[in-house]
């Protein structure tokens, strides 16, 4: 009988971490633990399992990067690598390092070998409990699932891999699957597992750090509201405020989710320990001598708009003296203060948080004609902020649509969000707003890159990143994206 290998690593910060392959869809078994010595008992279950959460935590730049480069909150701090550089300038080729979607399929892959060998273990294993089973397989689904909502966003069309792979007689190269069939689907494994997702694990960081119902409705919410499903986001949003387990932070609290984070108004952060050699990127990619990004002086006029009570999300975001991005290297909302050296590197990157749902529940709301009830909700967002709330507003779509992004981009500033929500607006309604994207970016590029920047960003294709030049190379089943097939 052929030995199936696994892809396992020894125990590294306190965890088992799954190896990801170089390359995951040209994978080959490589050297490992076999199958017979392996799949158990339910704690190799969770070790791979939480390889997956760790294959997830190496992505906290990726997913800076993927949400932010393209939009109009960043600057070149003077030391950007051109790789960087030429994704902010709409400068993109297959060549691109960053356009590799690999670290995604690492955490997919782990998640697939729960999926598919848990099972066996509730068989052999008798300590492992039907309730424990369901509990980890909700969470890998919702992993992957996140995954691909990521992907789906970033090149549209990927490879819809459902399947672990660990044998030499898989399939390894596959075609794309549209990106709405995976979102339909994805969907529907999300509502699935919706009954066996806990509402809290035995620690708060834990609750905040795993899949719960409440990460499984956000990511739902998210979902429908990228495909223009309104109601749909409304009652994810309002299933997770019924909860009860999660509310807003106090404005003059509100920088504690950065430092120390895992508050109650987090609901899925990805987590990060200096002291247990658990790093987080964005110190070293946001730190002042570092001269990588700087904050884009839309954002610093957006924040300084209001003076009164910005200093909560303004200065909390940027240090307007040296136009440093705050959120990840302060101690504090004052911008004085830098974190001390044993937390350094320990601020969780926030995927989902009680704001960023409410504003998700106000746009759907305002695209529904119920303006009202929209207002209320950014208004409450606004009080928090101790920032003057509306009294009246225009109630058209579009004007709400405006003045949501707008409440987004401060809030949510460099949380990776900015370019996702830029894009579902010149989705919105067959491209109407098209225009209005073109105008957002080109706002921030000197007079000079204008009109060839706006050239490049007329046609969608082009909002999305193309695939890998090693990935076109090895597997001839892929199709390069519309927009980038003029390099090949």
């Amino acid at each position: 009988m052929k030995k199936v290998f696994i892809y396992i690593l020894l125990p590294i910060t306190g965890m088992l971490m799954m190896s990801g392959c170089e390359d995951a869809l040209k994978l080959y078994p490589p050297d490992g633990l076999i199958k017979e010595e392996f799949w158990q008992t339910k704690e190799d279950v969770e070790s791979v399992l939480m390889a997956g959460y760790q294959s997830l935590s190496n992505l906290d730049s990726r997913l800076f990067y993927y949400g932010e480069l393209r939009a109009d909150m960043l600057d070149d701090g003077g030391n950007l690598g051109a790789n960087h550089r030429n994704i902010m300038e709409s400068n993109i080729y297959p060549s691109n390092k960053w356009v590799d979607w690999s670290p995604f399929y690492s955490v997919i892959n782990n998640c697939n070998l729960v999926l598919k060998y848990a099972p066996d273990v509730l068989e052999i294993d008798p300590t492992f409990s039907e309730f424990k089973f369901n509990t980890m397989n909700a969470e890998a689904v919702f992993l992957r699932s996140l995954a691909y909502f990521y992907m789906v966003r970033i090149w549209k069309d990927v490879p819809f891999v459902l399947t672990a792979y660990d044998s030499d007689t898989q399939e390894f190269f596959l075609e794309k699957t549209d990106g709405s069939i995976i979102l339909d689907s994805i969907n529907v494994q999300l509502e699935n597992i919706l009954q066996y997702a806990p509402e809290d694990h035995e620690t708060l960081a834990r609750t905040r750090g795993r899949s719960t119902s409440g990460a499984v409705n956000a990511l739902l919410a998210d979902i429908a509201l990228w495909e223009f499903n309104y109601q749909d986001c409304i009652d994810y949003v309002t299933r997770v405020e019924e909860s009860s387990l999660y509310e807003l932070v106090p404005g003059d609290s509100w920088f504690r989710m950065f430092y120390e984070g895992n508050t109650l108004e987090g609901i899925f952060e990805i987590q990060f320990d200096s002291e247990a050699g658990q790093n987080n990127s964005m110190y070293d990619i946001t730190k002042p001598q570092s001269n990588n990004f700087i904050a884009s002086e839309f954002a610093l006029e957006l924040f300084s708009a209001e003076m009164f009570g910005e200093i909560i999300r303004g200065y909390g975001s940027v240090r307007e003296s040296d136009k440093i991005i705050w959120k990840y290297v302060g101690q504090s909302a004052d911008g004085l203060m830098f974190r001390s050296g044993s937390n350094l590197k320990s601020t969780n990157w926030i995927v989902y948080r009680l704001a960023d749902l409410l504003l998700m529940k106000a746009e759907a709301l305002a695209q529904l004609g119920r303006f009202n009830e929209a207002l209320q909700i950014v208004n409450d967002i606004r009080t928090r902020a101790f920032v003057n709330p509306y009294s009246q507003f225009q109630q058209t779509p579009q004007a709400f649509e405006d003045m949501i992004l707008e409440e987004r981009a401060k809030e949510l500033a460099y949380e990776g969000k900015r370019w996702f929500d830029l894009m579902r607006m010149g989705r919105r309604n067959s491209y109407a707003r098209k225009d209005k994207l073109i105008e957002i970016i080109i706002n921030n590029v000197p007079a000079t890159q204008k009109r060839v920047l706006a050239a490049k960003l007329s046609d969608p294709n082009g909002w999305y990143l193309p695939v890998s030049s090693d990935e076109i190379e090895n597997n001839l089943k892929l199709v390069q994206n519309p927009y980038y097939q003029v390099y090949e």
